[in-house]
């Protein structure tokens, strides 16, 4: 009878000690994250992506890489503050913030009055 006993015993201790070394952080480590690199292309009215979601983790680091046949402007429309990049005729890179939290985040042209894509940050 002591055997059983004995192992329940050992089960229970090890047990506790598993759920006792666990830790949680209420912000999520972003340390390790890749960049998420987005290709823009805007060549007259046709763009590329054109309207698609595309998904990046909370906190992530996001690059914009534009190419363009003229200057315009791109819109970020993430809170709390919203971001404006202006590029030229060629090639542009911008660093976008990490969007903070959980949610969607539409990126638009304002010279071509179009959504680009919508960040969806889980």
């Amino acid at each position: 009878m002591r055997r059983p006993l004995v192992a329940v015993v050992l089960l229970s201790a090890l047990t506790l000690t598993a759920c006792g070394s666990s830790t949680s952080s209420s912000a999520p480590d972003t340390s390790e994250l890749a960049t998420k690199v987005i290709d823009i292309t805007i060549a007259g009215s046709d763009i590329t992506p054109n309207g698609t979601d595309i998904d990046v983790k909370v906190g992530q680091r996001i690059e914009l890489d534009v190419t363009a046949d003229a200057p315009g402007e791109i819109h970020v429309h993430s809170s709390p503050q919203e971001q404006e990049f202006e590029y030229d005729k060629g090639s542009s890179t911008f660093d976008v913030k990490p969007i903070p939290a959980p949610g969607q985040v539409v990126v638009e042209s304002h010279t071509l009055d179009k959504v680009l894509f919508t960040l969806v940050a889980r």
